[in-house]
């Protein structure tokens, strides 16, 4: 993002998510009135949408295309919380629905697959024909924790288990299924690697981040966030997977490198100049961390002007 930080208009008290597309180039917030998308750098407003009929819980981008995914508050009958919408905003209109008997708890995309979360289902559709492909039984998700990697040629999906602690993934070149034992407890964050190759994630706990390959299970680093219990809110890769980062409801973002042993000047260069970037917004550092910050202390200013399903598709 641009040098300066930005606050979001309308005053948070309106906004009901926020989340990045899948190279992080933009993103969108979900508000009471319907949703916005901004450009991350330079950073822009990109566009407004308002529905007199309600609000968007969920707005999930599919790049910087037209199609979105959306997920109403269900305050009317138009945009109930267990209809996704696949919407088009250059015809200013829904071209497909996927109705559910519960709430959707979330949902991902990309240009071949939509995955739609539900508090003990997950379910995989084909984007082009909303074909059901796949359905899973979870664990508890009352977050809607899934992950699709970006790219189709990857083709690697994660939902939770059927287990407490448990992550499935599934590796479609391969043909194979992952079943990742990452936490005894349940399970808070979970995020992909650009790539598919890394999975990431945290428990209840907050105080431990695990990274696992996604091929054969294996732990390949664990970070430790803190020693207090905190909810992780979100984790994410670098786009080329050297860094992961992660936010709490502690108030602070910590940035852990990905950098394998046996490279420790790397390591220790790439660190001083995370530290260099991040040292305006902290005094303070913790030492099992590479960088990290107190989101509290950022000073903002206002940017500058300038169970079974239904399908339908239209």
């Amino acid at each position: 993002m641009s040098s300066g930080s930005v606050q979001i208009f309308p005053p948070h008290n309106d906004i009901l998510s926020i989340g990045f597309n899948q190279d992080q180039s933009c993103f969108a917030v979900g508000t009471e009135t319907g949703f916005k998308i901004y450009d991350c750098d330079p950073f822009g407003e990109r566009c407004i949408r308002t529905f007199p009929q309600g609000g968007m819980q969920s707005v999930e981008m599919l790049f910087k295309c037209n199609i979105l995914g959306l997920v109403g508050t269900g305050s009317n009958t138009t945009f109930p919380p267990n209809k996704v919408m696949i919407w088009d905003d250059q015809q200013a209109k829904g071209i497909g629905y996927l109705y559910f008997r519960s709430d959707v708890r979330s949902i991902r995309l990309r240009r071949d697959r939509i995955l739609v979360a539900l508090d003990h289902k997950t379910y995989c559709y084909n984007f082009v024909d909303l074909k059901l492909l796949q359905e899973f039984d979870t664990a508890p998700n009352p977050k809607g924790l899934s992950c699709l990697s970006p790219s189709a040629r990857s083709n690697v999906m994660a939902v939770l288990g059927s287990e407490k602690g448990h992550v499935r993934v599934e590796l479609a070149a391969l043909r194979r299924t992952q079943i990742i034992r990452a936490h005894t407890s349940s399970l808070a964050c979970m995020a992909l690697s650009m790539d598919g190759t890394k999975l990431a994630t945290a428990s209840e706990k907050g105080t431990i981040i695990r990274v696992f390959n996604t091929a054969n299970g294996d732990i390949l680093h664990e970070f430790r966030r803190g020693s207090s219990k905190a909810e992780i809110l979100s984790l994410a890769f670098h786009s080329q997977g050297s860094w992961i980062c992660s936010t709490s409801d502690s108030g602070t973002v910590h940035v852990f490198s990905l950098l394998g042993a046996g490279s420790g000047e790397q390591v220790r260069a790439n660190s001083y100049r995370c530290m260099q970037l991040l040292s305006k917004f902290a005094d303070n550092f913790h030492h099992w961390t590479t960088a990290s910050f107190d989101l509290a202390e950022v000073k903002f200013r206002r940017p500058c002007s300038g169970g079974g399903t239904k399908r339908s598709r239209k």
